[in-house]
């Protein structure tokens, strides 16, 4: 027996997409690719801040421009080419660690997310 809780007045709830929960996923793999790349392809003590830091940088660029309620609104092009920057660094991160292949499969879904979601947006 399914139970539908009726909508409250004044509460806007948002409509979650697939395509919404798989750039929120695309998003995490960055930050662990990010921090992945910096503890492994650095020594010491370079490991520990850009293991740490090149995360904290792209998740301050999301949330200043890429997030769903962002602080800096851009204009479509501009949100897509920042869009476009971090998944090129974490392309390249995975292909300075060796690993081309997982790279260049990142690089293909995450810009396909993006255009979906773009033209999403246009429409």
């Amino acid at each position: 027996m399914t139970h539908d809780t009726p909508a409250e007045p004044g509460v806007n709830r948002p409509n979650v997409t697939p395509l919404d929960i798989v750039r929120v996923v695309i998003l995490l793999v960055s930050l662990a690719s990010l921090a992945l790349w910096g503890f492994a392809s650095w020594d010491m003590p370079w490991n520990i801040v850009l293991g740490i830091g090149t995360p904290v940088v792209v998740l301050l660029v999301w949330a200043l421009f890429l997030s769903p309620r962002p602080v800096l609104r851009l204009h479509p092009f501009l949100r897509a080419a920042v869009e476009l920057l971090v998944y090129v660094g974490v392309t390249i991160a995975w292909w300075s660690m060796g690993q081309a292949l997982i790279g260049s499969v990142f690089a293909v879904v995450a810009i396909a997310a993006g255009v979906i979601a773009g033209r999403r947006s246009l429409a």
